[in-house]
Parts: structure tokens; sequence; C-alpha cells
């Protein structure tokens, strides 16, 4: 979502590097750069204001220390400035308190409250181990109870029901008494919303506030909606006391500027961004590894952690040793590492953690056309039977035509697929498994492999 800005802020760390001494002149230069990429981003003009005066005064008053350049200097202003303006650092979730723990869930109605009820209590799942439990309290909208009951079990958390014919109040009360007697952790409210602020909502929420005492109350924003994700942000801010914020639609085109404007509108911090459709596409949010994203740094420690969450590190170590047997690497084995690095966001998404240098030299075209043929590549393999993928050696002529016509292809992209495979087989030869071994212990697997 936030390319663009990226892109406008690379430029002008490129520019900044270069510089010998920090003056007040290519401190103005830097400055105009930077406003214009702001206001092009979408935030909100007061904040972008506040941000360049703020860069400006300790970027003239800063000391070049060390081996650093003062164009590096200058960087390091922008990028912790940056953080600021998002809240500086990670803001978690506050739970230690007597369960159950009530977050409530507040926002506008399209923001996606709904799916982000579903990733949080996934995400409380998977990486706190918390027993949780979801409930509607939208009575307004159709089919709202439904689709948390449906991305609820997605989650694998559990669904306590409501219907339309409840008054919000009631079912708050209901499942907070549920929660309580079945001993579960964390109790997620989803509420209504409207397509603007109104009195109703908001005096519905208040007294929902009022009956729950939530630990956490999370204004759920639409990263995507410009600057009236401002207006709304200080309607919530005024009628509750916000303890958090989730950006949705992250992964969106939209210019975005105005979502990180919602910390210094709300002082609220953000704790959650949605990075995709998926029911795991939601990461804690770091202040401090977004300003590396945003300056075209990359996130590369948050790659590493989608690889500790996403590789299946028992069937890799089941690889390793297969190949130090001497067993042959064969394509059920090909499929598996294409599974999972879909499982880590495909090419594309390995892509957005990296440096903005790298993401140039790869290029959107060819990025398309990789991800493209690695569909294809697992369209192929899944047309063939389990013998044609044990032993490749019996595709022949006959064989081929029949698994092109299956997966839709020419005989030569299966042709060609078999060529890859080969030397992938070859690689995997040559590679003793204590190597392989070795190199996801490097990545952070160890830790893992060892519980």
């Amino acid at each position: 979502m936030l390319n663009n800005l990226t892109q406008r802020l690379s430029q002008v760390v490129k520019t900044m590097r270069g510089q010998a001494r920090i003056t007040e002149a290519n401190v103005a230069d830097m400055l105009r750069e930077v406003r214009l990429a702001l206001l092009e981003a979408d935030v909100a003009l007061p904040v972008v204001r506040e941000f360049t005066q703020h860069v400006k005064e300790r970027a003239l008053g800063q000391e070049v220390v060390g081996s650093l350049s003062p164009g590096q200097a200058l960087v390091g202003v922008v990028h912790k400035e940056l953080a600021a303006l998002m809240g500086r650092g990670q803001g978690a979730l506050n739970l230690a308190v007597q369960p159950p723990a009530v977050v409530l869930m507040a926002g506008l109605q399209g923001a996606g409250k709904t799916t982000t009820t579903a990733k949080l209590a996934r995400w409380l799942v998977e990486r706190q181990k918390k027993r949780v439990l979801t409930v509607s309290a939208d009575v307004y909208r159709p089919a709202a109870i439904e689709q948390l009951r449906s991305v609820t079990a997605q989650a694998g958390a559990e669904f306590l029901e409501s219907s339309p014919q409840e008054k919000p109040l009631d079912i708050a009360r209901r499942a907070l008494a549920y929660a309580r007697a079945h001993h579960v952790e964390v109790l997620l409210v989803d509420t209504a919303g409207r397509l603007a602020v109104d009195e109703q909502m908001m005096r519905e929420i208040r007294e929902l506030h009022q009956a729950l005492d939530p630990v956490e109350t999370l204004f759920v924003v639409d990263a995507m909606q410009g600057q009236d994700a401002l207006t709304t942000a200080r309607a919530f801010h005024d009628a509750l006391p916000l303890t958090g914020i989730v950006l949705t639609k992250l992964d969106g085109d939209a210019r975005g500027g105005a979502a990180l404007s919602v910390h210094h509108v709300t002082g609220a911090p953000i704790k959650f961004a949605g990075v995709s459709e998926k029911i795991d596409g939601l990461e804690a949010f770091d202040a401090q590894r977004m300003a590396d994203r945003i300056l075209g740094m990359g996130d590369v420690l948050a790659l590493v952690e989608q690889a500790q969450r996403s590789v299946d590190l028992q069937a890799a170590e089941q690889l390793a040793r297969k190949v130090k047997s001497g067993e042959q690497f064969d394509l059920d084995d090909f499929l598996m590492q294409l599974q999972q690095m879909n499982k880590m966001g495909g090419l594309q998404g390995m892509l957005d953690k990296l440096p903005a240098e790298m993401q140039a030299r790869a290029g959107q075209a060819d990025m398309d056309k990789a991800a493209r043929d690695v569909r294809r590549m697992q369209g192929i393999i899944c047309s063939m039977t389990p013998a044609e993928r044990r032993k490749p050696d019996l595709i022949k002529a006959s064989r081929k035509r029949r698994i092109a016509a299956g997966a839709g292809v020419a005989v030569q992209e299966v042709n060609r697929l078999l060529g890859q495979f080969e030397q992938m087989r070859d690689m995997m030869k040559k590679m003793k498994g204590a190597k392989m071994f070795k190199m996801m212990q490097r990545m952070g697997g160890a830790g893992l492999l060892r519980r």
C-alpha cells in the first residue's frame, strides 16, 4: 500500500547519504522532498508540519559521531521521527488480568472488524496459546453473526451464538458470564458499525464498554479510507478510552498515509496491521520495523519470523535426512518446497520485506512472471500420478502429453519443469543433509526443532 511513499523516501535517503555536511540548505532540500512524499501519501497536513519541524530541529542540532557520514546521520533522524509518528516500538496487548481478558473491537462498518476479530483470535491461539471466545454484538448487519461464526471456525477459536433478536448489551453480559463460567482466557467482542459516525452507535458502544470493562479497546481503521479515517478516529477517541489501533488492508493499493496519522490523532499505539485477506494475515505492528520498510530498508527480521512460523520444520528435517541417506529427491519433495514458499506469502510476499534496492533489481514484471511460473509448476506436478512423482524417469512422451493436457499447458512446459527439477536434484546430491540442517538452524529454526 505504501509503495509510492517508500519509493519517494528511498530516493530522498539515497540523496541524503551523499551529503558531505549537514547544512541548513541541504536539510531544507531534504525536508521539501519528505514533505511532498508524505502529502502525496495522504498523511494529514498538521502531522506533516509537526513531523518536518521535528526533523529540522533534530537534524540541525545533530552531531555526527563515530564512522557515520552526515548523510547517514540525517537518515537516522528521519527514521527516528517516522517511528515516533507511528508510536515508537511495539504495542503489546495487555492480557495480564484475571481471566477473561475482554477485548472490545470498535470501528465503522466496512473497516474489517469482523474479519480482524477472527484474525486476532487466530493470532492469540497460535502465538499466545490462549483459549479464545468470540461473540458478535452486531444485530443490525445481515449475516454479521454468521460471518463471525465462519471465520472463527477457521481461526480455531470458540464462538458463542447470538441472534438479531437480542439486544447488544444482553449479548455482551451473557458472553462475559459464559466466559467466566467456562474458564475462557480472552473474550473478543465484535460490535456493530455504521457507514458514518452517529449518536446511536456511539451511545451503544459506550454502554457496552461500561458493561464489559474491557482491558483492551481496539479501534479498527481501514488504511484505504483516506482523510476520513482521522475524523472517525477523533470521534471514537472522544467516545471511548481507546487502548490500541488495528490498521486493516495494508496490502491494498491506496496511498494509505492517513492511517499513519491515526496514532497522532488518538495517542493510542498501533498494535496490529492486517497484511492479507487470509485468516493468518495479521501482524503485530512494530513502528521501528515499519519505518525501516517505508524508508526502503526492508524488514528481513519479519522474513525470518515468517519462515519460522510457516515452514514445516519437521518435513524439512525429513528431507535433509533423506538427502543425507542417499535417497533420491523426487517431485513430491519439489512440490513441498513450492508449497512452503506459498505459505510464506509467495515470491512477492518475501520480496516486499527485502530492501528497496533488491526489490528494484527484481522488477515487478519479473516477479509477476515468476509467480505465474510457480503456480504453473504446481499444477503440472499435481497432474502427475503418485508413481510418476516418486519416479520422474517414468515420464516419457505419452505421459508428458497426458500431464500437459491435465494441467492445461503445452508439453514444452512439462519439459521445462522436468529440466528445472533435474537441476534441483543435482544440487541436492551435492549438498549434504547436515549442511541443510545447519542452514535451517542459522535461520532460527533450531529453537523450534528442539521443542
